[in-house]
């Protein structure tokens, strides 16, 4: 153990300061290196390998239980917890959760909706439940805001919107996207906060004229649309954290790829199996 430890970190220090510290000589772990490597040891080489490959693929946004469900998929069976040592052995961390803020207002004398949800976030079919919220990214330029419309089936983001602008306008457009690429279901269940924008006239217009059914979690509640609250914490986590926009269009850009290319086709969600959405998943 302690020559594979030398093995391991010796990029980092000395090997003659190892070999000191941990009580042996240099020319038994030169013997040890020369023999043929054990099975284990070229097993944890090889799924050392692999590790790194799937860590670096996804950008540090893949920790172990991830990381293991690729290996899984790949026909490479370990366990969850030999994916962590190694990781840590590797010194491959992913990249840490900051917490969210709340953006909208639900200080205002409009109409409110009920709670359809109450924070039943399963679905049986797609369309049958979608949820929707709005978020922000900082710019060189300022503020652009992000509308998204999630379906609570397959946790993919079907409906989305940006403007510099927190307005009905944003979070109508991010409807009306999902509306068009579900190909306008009825009786969906659309549920959000109370905020301004969801209980405009023109965003209770929209949901009427398309026959669904809206829905409204209490005020200052977080946990009521918990489902797009978390998809906002894993972008800013994954993508918005590491970047720095100098303009709008780019963050505009980059998170359009991030959605469209990484989040509704790559990325495992474990509220749905660890399972990679297909292309029918978003676009029914």
């Amino acid at each position: 153990m302690r020559y594979r430890f030398i093995d391991e970190y010796k990029k980092a220090w000395p090997i003659n300061l190892m070999c000191g510290v941990l009580s042996v000589s240099r020319s038994g772990y030169y013997d040890w290196t020369r023999r043929d490597p054990s099975e284990r040891a070229q097993s944890n080489r090889d799924l050392d390998g692999r590790i790194r490959e799937i860590f670096t693929r996804h950008r540090q946004r893949y920790g172990a239980p991830r990381i293991t469900e690729v290996l899984h998929d790949e026909g490479i069976e370990c366990s969850e917890n030999r994916v962590a040592r190694r990781m840590q052995a590797l010194g491959l961390k992913a990249i840490q959760a900051k917490k969210f803020k709340v953006t909208t207002d639900s200080n205002h004398s409009k109409p409110i909706a009920p709670d359809l949800i109450e924070q039943d976030f399963s679905a049986v079919s797609p369309n049958q439940k979608w949820t929707s919220d709005i978020s922000y990214v900082w710019t060189d330029e300022g503020w652009l805001y992000l509308a998204v419309v999630i379906d609570l089936y397959s946790r993919a983001v079907v409906g989305w919107s940006m403007s510099r602008r927190m307005t009905q306008q944003l979070v109508c457009d991010a409807l009306t996207m999902a509306l068009f690429r579900r190909r306008f279901p009825k009786g969906t269940i659309i549920h959000s906060d109370r905020g301004s924008q969801y209980c405009s006239k023109r965003y209770q217009r929209l949901i009427k004229n398309n026959s669904l059914r809206c829905s409204m979690g209490r005020k200052a509640n977080c946990y009521d649309n918990a489902v797009t609250e978390s998809f906002f914490h894993t972008l800013k986590v994954e993508l918005v954290h590491r970047e720095r926009y100098t303009t709008r269009r780019r963050a505009r850009s980059s998170i359009f790829e991030y959605i469209e290319t990484y989040y509704n086709r790559q990325r495992k969600h474990s509220a749905i199996g660890h399972r990679i959405r297909d292309c029918q998943e978003v676009c029914v």
